[in-house]
């Protein structure tokens, strides 16, 4: 004869199944968590990107050139890609929380150094400084794998979805930026965010905790790096994640200087327009997650960069009108949001247990080199007599459709491989 579990056994078993990996349940404080880790991540992206809203005053105060101007927007986000790499396999042996605590700790005076730089008006000190300023840009490799960890597999598309709404950073920093220096000045606005950046960073360290199922990676750190990168998947994901994350990134930073070179905007308007845009991507990448968990990635990637090439040639054609330009520009932005998270549901579901961090740093690593390249061909093919930005934005478009036609194949084989081993 049966008999029916006590249901008091079964709540008092229920935070430690979620501990003990209880394929259903997230574990006890996971939503705390995921919270202050998105939180950090906002702050660091805001340092990360503090440059790029002020790139027009950088041009008209140092005589800057479009090249230039790209060249400056885009540097922080070289040692942000680069640093992804090593950063994540230090995240699988020290731990999301402390990575997240030393990124914060050393964004923030690079921030007063960029703000010492700005006043002297030196283009040269502005590039070095903005160079190590990337160092802020791994606060999501350190942050994925961390927020990850508290959740099981079957939400980790919700869970990476949300934390990447950190990248909202870049619409505060775009929103917030120049009207903090137009009405309470240029240092001071760097002195703001640098205080932001040492509290975010206190608040790190003293109230998150890793999640009780992750165990640091004590040896064989650049062995897993190695295997992560012997696996066919990763650098499939790379791919699919440099267009739609490096889109996003470079939309993000080089937006302002595009919108004042086609459609005359000031630096305050440009701005504004710029937050639009980064918070349309910001809002759709938990949306693509979240759909991921329930249909799969694949369809989602599919349908984003479908949008995105698509959407790429529309822009090109410079729509005309506040109404179809600005809902030119938040449609690719929720492209590019959709297709984030689509990308990083399907990393954490192919990586192998203790390798998230590793497979991780090196897929963000290539969104970030994604997005470090395009501001610079948009500034050194920008035709200044047609006012015409035509072969980046179709570089956009073909490079859209290699993606797409990648997302298309990538799990055929294997499908395939599966069928010749079922008996027949």
């Amino acid at each position: 004869m049966s008999t029916a579990p006590d249901p008091r056994s079964r709540r008092a078993a229920g935070p430690a199944a979620a501990a003990t990996g209880d394929p259903a349940a997230s574990h006890p404080g996971a939503a705390r968590n995921l919270t202050l880790a998105t939180l950090a991540s906002v702050v660091g992206f805001w340092g990360w990107t503090v440059i790029a809203p002020l790139g027009t005053r950088y041009a008209h105060d140092l005589g800057l050139n479009a090249a230039q101007t790209g060249a400056l927007v885009a540097m922080p986000v070289l040692v942000g890609a680069v640093g992804r790499v090593p950063v994540g396999v230090l995240t699988d042996k020290f731990g999301g929380r402390r990575l997240l605590t030393v990124i914060l700790v050393l964004t923030a005076p690079l921030v007063l150094l960029i703000a010492l730089a700005g006043s002297m008006k030196s283009y040269a000190l502005l590039l070095v400084v903005g160079f190590f300023l990337g160092v802020a840009g791994t606060v999501f490799t350190a942050g994925i794998p961390f927020s990850a960890a508290w959740y099981p597999k079957s939400r980790q598309g919700f869970a990476t979805g949300i934390f990447g709404m950190g990248m909202g950073g870049t619409a505060l920093s775009a929103f917030l930026t120049p009207r903090l220096v137009t009405s309470i000045g240029y240092w001071q606005t760097h002195i703001i965010v640098a205080a932001l950046l040492l509290i975010m960073a206190a608040v790190v360290f003293f109230f998150m905790r890793e999640s009780p199922t992750w165990t640091p990676v004590t040896s064989g750190s650049f062995g897993k790096l190695v295997n992560a990168a012997k696996m066919a998947v990763t650098w499939q994901l790379c791919f699919l994640y440099a267009v739609v994350f490096g889109g996003f990134v470079s939309f993000s930073t080089y937006l302002p200087t595009y919108l004042r070179d086609i459609y005359s905007f000031d630096l305050t308007s440009a701005g504004t327009r710029t937050a639009g845009f980064a918070l349309a991507a910001v809002i759709a990448r938990p949306i693509g997650g979240i759909i991921a968990d329930r249909i799969g990635s694949k369809l989602v990637v599919v349908v984003a960069l479908i949008g995105v090439s698509g959407l790429a040639f529309v822009v090109n054609s410079q729509p005309s009108g506040e109404v179809a330009t600005g809902l030119t520009f938040l449609a690719m932005a929720a492209s590019l949001g959709l297709g984030t998270g689509g990308v990083f549901a399907w990393v954490g579901k192919q990586a192998p247990p203790g390798t998230v961090g590793a497979v991780t740093g090196v897929v963000s690593a290539a969104g970030g080199l994604g997005g470090y390249f395009p501001p610079l061909v948009m500034g050194a093919t920008y035709n200044a007599q047609e006012h015409s930005y035509a072969i980046g934005l179709l570089l956009l478009a073909a490079t859209a459709l290699v993606a797409l036609v990648l997302a298309l194949l990538m799990g055929r084989r294997r499908a395939q491989a599966a069928a010749g081993r079922a008996p027949a």
